[in-house]
C-alpha cells in the first residue's frame, strides 16, 4: 500500500500529445519516488485525463505536486496538451 497517492486531473487537447509529454518525465518520476502510476480517462471523454502516482511518503507526493505546478504546468513546451487548469491532491489511504 502506498504512503500517498498524488491524484491529478485536467482537460487535454489530445491524448497522444499528452502521453508523449508524460513519457518525457519518466526518469523524473522515478527520481522523485514514484513507485506506481495509473492513467485513466472518463468513458466518452477523450479530452480529460486522470492520473494517480503512488509514493512512499506524503512529503514525496507533495514535492512532486510542487514540481508539476512550478516547472511543468507553467511551461507550454513541457505540457503541450494541457487544455485547462490542472487539479492535484495528495491522497492518503484510510483504514475502514
Amino acid at each position: 500500500m502506498p504512503g500517498a497517492t498524488l491524484h491529478v486531473e485536467h482537460p487535454i487537447s489530445d491524448f497522444p500529445t499528452w502521453k508523449a509529454a508524460f513519457d518525457r518525465f519518466a526518469a523524473k518520476r522515478r527520481e522523485m519516488g514514484v513507485t506506481a502510476q495509473r492513467i485513466h480517462q472518463p468513458q466518452g471523454n477523450a479530452a480529460y485525463v486522470l492520473l494517480q502516482l503512488d509514493f512512499p511518503s506524503v512529503g514525496q507526493a507533495q514535492a512532486f505536486a510542487a514540481f508539476l505546478r512550478e516547472q511543468v504546468w507553467k511551461r507550454a513546451e513541457a505540457s503541450p496538451a494541457l487544455a485547462g487548469t490542472p487539479r492535484a491532491e495528495v491522497l492518503v489511504p484510510m483504514e475502514v
